[in-house]
Formats: C-alpha cells, structure tokens, sequence
C-alpha cells in the first residue's frame, strides 16, 4: 500500500505550530553521526514505510562496513513530518543526514538551504532513466537538490457492471452517474472534497487538463489563467451535480476507499492503495472494478494527472555528505524500487523498473499509471507551496460554493500574498 497521509495537508494552526517550533528550536542539542569503531552512522529519517528496513539493510550490506545507514522512523502524518525536520535543520543538527520529503517540500528546503545540492555522479546517476514529472519537483532554480525515491498518481476506478467503458471527460462522468441514479443503480462518483491538500490535487490536476496556470514558469507570480477558471466550473459542477457523496465537502481519501467498497459507488477517482485495500476486503465487488486514466476536461485532450511521491535529499549539516550521497542513491536505485513497489505498493520513479516481469502481478494497472506519469501535474513548484496550499484549500472550500470568476479573483489574491512570505513556515 501507498500512505494516504503523504496527500494529507490538514489546514493548521500555523500561528501556533511556528511558536512551537521556535520555542523548541533554541534548546535542541545538535546530534551527531558519528558510530562505533569509528563507522559512520547515516541517520535517514523517513515516513514510515513497511518494508524500508529490508532496503537499508541491503544498503548496509552492501557498504562493506564503510558506514551504517540508521533508519529514523518520522511521524505518520505529514505535518507532524515536516515540523520536525524543519525545527531541527534550523537548528543545524548535525544528526540528520539524509531526508524523505514529501515532492511539494524539496523547494522550500532548498530555498533556505537545508539540503546539498545532487553533482557529478551523484547528480548522473539521480537523473538516469528517471521519469521527467518526479525529476521536476526535485530541482530548485534549474538545479538539482533531490533524487526522486517514488512516484504516485490518481487512477480513475470504475465499475465494469454499472459502466462499459471508462468515461474521457468528467462531464461524461457526470451524465453517466446521473442516468446511473435514475435508474436505480449505484451511481455516485467519489473523491477527495474536503478543505486539504487533496482538494487542491483534485484542483491541481483539473486544472493541468484544461491547460491552466496557476503561477508563471517562474514560480514567482499567481497567474490564474482562462483554464483555470474553467477547471473551477468543472469542480462546482461535480459538487452540485446530485451525484457526490453527500459527505463529498468533507471526505479524504481512506473513507474515499471504504465508501466505493461498500458498493455506493459507480467511479472513484483515488491512489493505486485502493486496489489491493479492495482484493482483501471485498473481493467479489474488485472482479467488477477496473481501471483508466483520469478524465479530461475536453474529449480530445488527456488528462493531467497530479504527482506525488517522495524524493531523497542530502542535509546541508551531514558531517558524511559522500556517504549520504551514495546511501540515497542505494535506497532509491532500480533494484530497491521494484523491492519497494512489489512490497510496499510505492510506484518507481525509474521508468524501466515497470517492465519488470515482478511488476505485473502486483501492478496489473502500470501501464496507465505509466501513461499518466509520462504527462503529469506537478503542483506548483515554489518555496511557498505550503503556504499557497493553505489559502488555495480554504478557499475551494466546500466546492459547491464556488463562483468560477470571482473564485479566481480570490485565489489569484490570496496566492499572490502567500508568494510573498518571508521565511520558511513549520
């Protein structure tokens, strides 16, 4: 399974959450990496993943004793992940020496250079056979400043019973639904409405497919553009459309998941952790489900579909740079990728591992996953992201309240603040 978490981006009590992270700041006592016998400890603090010990310990064996990789498990939620590494590099500590960040994060880190940036070798062996989408969350201002571990992106999940073919736009989606719930059928269409960060992927990505922007190339100014205000009536238009779920404003992705699984629903737009969640517990009700890219917005254009995913970044305070350098290249290299998605269900960034014949039984859906990797959505690539994800979700919120034109007003405003932030925010 992929961890939901990693698209969860509750709005917090930022105010708050900055004060904590000042006030802990300041009595922190830098740790070193030093080890026994004069090894190197690498500290590689990371989300929780199952199988990740196995893959450290394949690292480690294969270092010959040169070092030691310690896995440091971070918290499950990604808040929670982001405050404490942000508390303790602004403290320097020295006992962090390679990071898991979330894809929106790599920026903002290297904006306050937090982390080293990928040269040489390290930078050559980072970028060959990597798929483009995940390689552009992992530079900052034309360089390279992560080596991207996983990938991840939304399927379109359908009921084969209820609907031949997967519908290409969310309009034919929609009148499909409709014609579903006339006739008394399971009908609805289910995914993440609620006021976080997967409302603003649902967005991201609705946007994307009808050729918006939301800042400029440069990261530097809200656009707002004519698709995006086209994606925003396509969002209002699903949620007043009679067939969401009625708790649509408030879900995520998990209850998403259950939800399609107790059989309401006729389409569920959702991370690839669904299918094997479905195999296991309802088994009769996964023969019906098939998969397909994401719909359009326009019959005659391919979706878009938002990334996510994790990317391996160096500490700017390692004391064992050259050896943090090569531990993150042993941890996301092609073999523990396809180790990682076969057990793990975290989709490679590697493009080559998917035709792997390991990869057929436990991603019978690569292919459209591939596909949709190969034109992704990546969100908008700024230091301020976490800011600009925080105004944008409050502001979608609850989505059948939007007004395309003065939405887009609004959100070209607000974003346009959060870009003009100063420091990076916990």
């Amino acid at each position: 399974m992929t961890h939901p978490a990693r698209h969860r981006r509750r709005p917090a009590a930022r105010v708050a959450a900055a004060a904590a992270a000042l006030a802990l700041v300041a009595p922190l006592a830098a740790c070193g990496s030093g080890g026994d016998g004069g090894t190197p400890t690498i500290n590689l603090y990371y989300a929780p993943e199952q199988n990740l010990q196995k893959v450290v310990d394949t690292c480690n064996a294969e270092a010959g004793g040169r070092y030691k990789i310690a896995y440091r498990v971070l918290p499950r939620q990604a808040d929670d992940q982001r405050v404490q590494m942000v508390r303790r590099l602004a403290a320097r500590d020295t006992g962090m020496d390679v990071l898991g960040l979330d894809v929106t994060w790599t920026q903002e880190f290297a904006s306050a250079n937090w982390i080293r940036e990928w040269t040489g070798q390290d930078k050559a062996e980072a970028e060959q056979g990597t798929l483009a989408g995940p390689l552009d969350t992992a530079r900052y201002q034309g360089k390279l400043y992560a080596a991207p571990k996983h990938t991840n992106v939304q399927l379109l999940w359908y009921r084969s019973d209820l609907a031949q073919q997967p519908p290409k736009t969310w309009d034919e989606m929609i009148s499909a639904a409709q014609q579903l719930k006339r006739d008394g059928k399971p009908y609805q269409v289910l995914t993440m409405g609620a006021q976080y960060e997967g409302l603003v992927v649902l967005y991201n990505t609705l946007a994307e497919s009808a050729g918006g922007k939301i800042l400029s190339d440069d990261g530097k100014r809200a656009v707002m553009d004519a698709g995006t205000v086209k994606a925003l009536d396509q969002l209002r238009k699903l949620a007043t459309s009679g067939v969401t779920s009625p708790s649509f404003s408030n879900a995520t992705e998990d209850p998403v998941r259950l939800e399609f699984q107790s059989g309401a629903g006729a389409f569920q737009v959702n991370w690839p952790f669904v299918y094997p969640a479905m195999q296991e517990a309802s088994p009769e009700l996964a023969k019906t489900v098939k998969w397909a890219r994401v719909p359009g917005i326009d019959a005659d254009t391919p979706s878009r579909v938002t990334i996510g995913g994790i990317n391996m970044a160096v500490s700017a305070y390692s004391t064992h740079p050259a050896e943090s350098f090569e531990a993150a290249r042993c941890i996301r290299d092609a073999r523990n990728q396809r180790f990682s998605a076969v057990n793990d269900g975290v989709p490679p960034t590697i493009e080559k591992v998917y035709d792997d014949p390991e990869m057929d039984k436990a991603y019978p859906m690569k292919e459209t996953i591939l596909e949709e990797l190969k034109e992704p959505a990546v969100r908008p690539l700024t230091p301020a992201y976490q800011s600009i994800s925080t105004v944008m979700s409050a502001i979608l919120s609850p989505p059948s309240q939007i007004r395309p034109e003065q939405t887009a007003d609004e959100l070209r405003d607000a974003i346009s603040d959060a870009l003009q932030s100063k420091g990076v925010l916990p």
